[in-house]
């Protein structure tokens, strides 16, 4: 039964009124304000965003289910340590914008991250409302409304740029464009430092721009978050990768930087490493989202990069990336879309929210299955995958329960292309180019606790440190990295 918004604001206000504030039984009361989306028929084909925003009235509906904690657990989840009750307070008494310029004493991007963060394995993970409930699906929404602030206070121009610090006289270099580097940039700007991104593609976002798809993240807002940036004084270097443009080095020494800051994400595609896999129609998820996200490949009148034409698109996968490539997949024109996980829908990674879209948009899930070839015909292009049947046995060193092959069970998948969603390694690039900056045996750059690398001057975070991870933990990362840099300089 789909709720009433109105009654229930006018319920809050009522009860508000009469007695002054709402009880803890008052807001358990309040049913959770669900996410408007288009439908999945029509959406499914077009690149127009998803999920289309909290009314007014229902934020601050949502936003009284919060109980105002003593101690707001949910803070401890979040890796930027926004003020999570305080700001969704302010949304509960309509004062959306004190709300949003409280997201932004921690975080410049909140109309990104409302988006794309994994709510329900941090904050709301966190939740007593969730806890209350024992899901956290039914914790506050705290993603959907730090989102509607933000677009709130986009559409309502009343963006503000926050205070500088006198000039310092000190030059920060950021290398890569992405979360990390832009919250870096943001924080040292803060500090009075003379900031400058240096971008190996065309346009500033990094995986935001490239890997996100447009109907999860408008390019649009990424970009109206980067030119507030440029409002505070930073500077954009694009086209330039640092390790051929440049180096390092050249950067510190004759480019006259005092510090640096690493955050060139993780760009490395990984593959099955099975046969087949050289036929024409496979592709890492990293190139098809980059060719369809940042190089507008879908728009063929206009895009001068081609994208690969396939009616049965089977993805190897169950992440966030593969949930996106999926679902682009549709966008593209493929009729049918399959996902191949080796284990159960309990195992997967993504988010559940894109799951549900995924299965709404009628992508079909092939649990229990693992490709181990590519197969192809006479022309050297895609013509299916052979896979194996699996079961579940017992839990690896991540606490998933390990599948394990059946003997026998080869079975054949018809398709036409095949795009591989198994996450990414580093670019080596930078570390091969920079003497003494260190690695582990992954490729990913090692820190100490302040994100301060082996290298003077060099620090790095995001995932060139973690590994393919998310927004908000880069954005983490480049806030502890940003402070011990600020703490450096001032010295």
């Amino acid at each position: 039964m789909a709720i009433d918004v109105e009654e229930q604001y006018n319920k809050i206000q009522d009860l508000i009124k009469t007695n002054g504030k709402l009880t803890p039984k008052d807001r358990n009361a309040i049913p959770q304000m669900e996410m408007p989306t288009r439908d999945p028929n029509t959406r499914k084909r077009e690149m127009a965003e998803v999920a289309l925003g909290y009314s007014a009235h229902q934020a601050i509906v949502e936003a009284n289910r919060c109980l105002q904690c003593s101690k707001p657990f949910c803070m401890e989840g979040c890796p930027v340590n926004i003020n999570i009750p305080g700001f969704i307070k302010e949304i509960a008494n309509g004062e959306f914008k004190k709300a949003v310029d409280i997201i932004k004493e921690t975080s410049l991007l909140p109309a990104i991250c409302g988006r794309v963060c994994p709510q329900e394995k941090q904050c709301q993970g966190k939740c007593t409302v969730g806890k209350i409930w024992k899901s956290p699906e039914k914790a506050v929404s705290i993603g959907r409304l730090e989102r509607f602030v933000a677009d709130w206070e986009r559409e309502n121009n009343q963006v503000t740029t926050p205070q500088i610090a006198p000039a310092t006289g000190k030059k920060v270099a950021i290398i890569g464009a992405g979360p990390a580097g832009l919250t870096v940039a943001a924080d040292c700007a803060r500090a009075g430092h003379d900031v400058t991104i240096f971008e190996a593609f065309h346009k500033a976002g990094g995986v935001m721009m490239y890997g996100i798809p447009e109907f999860r993240l408008p390019k649009a807002i990424v970009q109206d978050e980067i030119a507030n940036l440029k409002k505070i004084g930073v500077k954009f270097e694009l086209n330039f990768l640092v390790g051929r443009t440049n180096t390092l080095e050249q950067l510190l020494s004759e480019k006259g930087f005092d510090a640096a800051f690493v955050g060139t994400g993780a760009g490395l595609p990984k593959f099955l490493n099975i046969p087949g896999e050289n036929y024409i129609g496979v592709f890492s998820a990293n190139e098809y989202l980059t060719r369809a996200n940042l190089m507008k490949g879908y728009d063929k009148e206009h895009a001068a990069t081609p994208i690969y034409e396939a009616k049965h698109v089977v993805v190897c996968g169950a992440g966030n990336v593969a949930m996106d490539a999926a679902r682009m997949a549709f966008r593209l024109g493929a009729e049918q879309v399959d996902i191949v996980y080796r284990r159960t829908r309990a195992e997967m990674p993504a988010r559940l929210e894109e799951i549900a879209h995924a299965e709404e948009e009628g992508v079909n899930f092939r649990f229990l299955e693992n490709p181990v070839e590519v197969l192809g015909n006479e022309e050297g292009k895609v013509c299916g995958v052979r896979c194996l049947s699996y079961e579940l046995g017992e839990p690896d060193e991540s606490g998933r329960r390990s599948p394990v092959a059946i003997k026998g069970s080869e079975h054949d998948v018809e398709c036409d292309a095949v795009i591989v969603a198994l996450g990414n390694g580093s670019n080596p690039l930078l570390v091969k180019t920079t003497p003494g900056l260190n690695a582990d045996q992954k490729g990913h750059i090692t820190v100490d606790e302040k994100q301060a690398t082996s290298h003077a001057k060099v620090w790095a975070g995001g995932d060139i440190v973690l590994g393919a991870a998310t927004v908000i933990l880069a954005m983490g990362e480049g806030r502890k990295a940003a402070a011990a840099i600020n703490e450096y300089l001032a010295k």
